[in-house]
């Protein structure tokens, strides 16, 4: 199988080019080769290069900055979606999209006025330029009425980029204390698990025997984080215990105080509420979803087993 792979310069989509090299043909253009902010020259490349799946994790993520570079957020996350969604329809291939949970506002409760885990046949409600964008792009892949698979997840740590994980390992060897916001929950989602459950529904897939009637019976809308709920103080919390606990950091340690998100205002408005209900996912793929803090711990300890390594050498 010939797999197309957007991306991956980005964490997940580096994740993704690793993790898959064993069970298909990758084909991983670089930016030059095939740019998303470009929608016109999209088309000609896969014509050329003519996959048998497309994988696209690439996005614009500039979450604050997409308030300003609204046009560049939607070409990325939008029109380039829509052009690789009309190309795996006019080739009758399938395409796996990711997309997040910042296509809901966060406001969804129960009865008693607990918050409640959105399942995804519930509305969406951007806040924000960049949820619009990837809800934009969701829509265009749908209407394409390409074979697809879209995967909302949360929070997307690495060991690589730009991400919460490594911004909170850097500042704990920086500052004494630490203020975190604590008043928005959801699941921290790492591209090893990301790209780990990618690989077994891509598995089902090649073990069709029928791919297209595969496509038929399981194309759709997934929710696809850990298991388990936690805020960002909290998950702040759990990074700096664990890591210190395999020598990626020191004592002293520093003090982690939850704060609300008005004391920590940004351009974008984020969701208070990204609980994400995985129930859709797990029924129809069987994927076991491990507690998003046992999925930190293996992201640490791939860390910590990189620097040992290098210090070997």
């Amino acid at each position: 199988m010939r797999i197309l792979l957007t991306g991956t310069s980005g964490q997940l989509g580096r994740t993704l080019a690793t993790n898959l090299a064993d069970v298909a043909e990758l084909i991983t253009p670089r930016r030059a080769d095939l740019d998303l902010s470009n929608s016109a020259s999209i088309a000609s490349y896969i014509q050329q290069c003519k996959p048998d799946l497309i994988i696209n994790p690439a996005a614009y993520t500039a979450v604050d900055l997409a308030e300003k570079e609204s046009e560049l957020a939607y070409r990325v996350n939008a029109e380039a979606p829509a052009v690789l969604a009309q190309e795996a329809k006019r080739l009758s291939i399938g395409l796996i999209h990711f997309s997040t949970d910042y296509v809901f506002d966060g406001g969804k409760v129960n009865s008693d006025g607990t918050a409640s885990a959105y399942t995804e046949q519930d509305q969406c409600a951007p806040l924000n330029v960049y949820g619009a964008s990837k809800l934009a792009g969701e829509q265009a892949i749908v209407d394409s009425g390409c074979a697809h698979i879209i995967l909302r997840t949360s929070w997307v740590y690495s060991d690589f980029g730009k991400n919460f994980l490594l911004t909170i390992l850097r500042l704990a060897k920086e500052k004494p204390e630490l203020n975190i916001v604590a008043d928005q929950w959801g699941t921290p989602s790492s591209t090893m698990f990301l790209s780990d459950a990618t690989k077994q529904i891509l598995a089902q897939l090649q073990q069709a025997e029928y791919p297209m009637t595969w496509w038929q019976t399981h194309q759709g809308i997934y929710h696809l984080t850990p298991d388990g709920v936690t805020n960002w103080c909290e998950f702040s919390q759990e990074i700096v215990t664990y890591a210190a606990q395999l020598g990626l950091l020191s004592a002293p340690l520093p003090q982690i105080h939850g704060i609300p998100s008005s004391a920590y205002p940004t351009p974008a408005q984020r969701p208070q509420n990204s609980r994400l209900d995985k129930t859709k996912l797990v029924q129809q793929f069987g994927i076991v979803l491990p507690a998003w803090d046992k999925a930190l711990h293996a992201c640490l300890q791939a860390m910590a087993e990189a620097k040992q390594r290098e210090a070997d050498n």
